[in-house]
This record gives C-alpha cells, structure tokens and sequence, in this order.
C-alpha cells in the first residue's frame, strides 16, 4: 500500500515538472507555446445547416402557397382565359 502511494506521489511530482519545462522552457531556451486545438464553430457555418432557418423558410413557403390559393391571380391579358 505504502509503495502504491510513494509511486502515486513520484508520478504526479513528474508529471507537474515536465509540465512547468514545458511552458517555461529548459534553461536559456524560451518556452514554445502550445498552439490550441481549434474550437468547433458554436453556430451552423451556413444557413443550410441552421434547423430554424430552415423551419422558417419551409413555414414561410407554405405561407405563400396558402396565399396564392385563397387569392387566385386574375390572367395578364383579359381577351385569353385558359
């Protein structure tokens, strides 16, 4: 048990030592610096994506079509009627 938590304490003790070198450098060298990992977009890329966009358009769609149903247009040129 004893030895278990001596190895515990060695490996933490080394894992934070190779950390604190890492971001400060070994000796008269600089630190580099970790680049970070690239965050995923927090919003859809484009409006194809974006699932209220297009409930809206689809809605917006159905919209006209009703309106158009409810309120026929009446022929361009009054002389031909189909």
């Amino acid at each position: 048990m004893k030895l278990l938590l001596v190895v515990l304490v060695f490996a933490a003790a080394t894992y934070l030592a190779v950390r604190w070198l890492q971001d400060h450098g070994y000796g008269d060298q600089p630190a580099r610096r970790r680049t970070p990992k690239p965050q995923p977009p927090t919003r859809p890329v484009a409006p194809d994506d974006d699932e209220g966009f297009l409930r809206d358009l689809e809605w917006q769609r159905r919209q006209e079509e009703r309106h158009r149903d409810d309120h026929p247009q009446p022929p361009d040129n009054p002389d031909q009627q189909s």
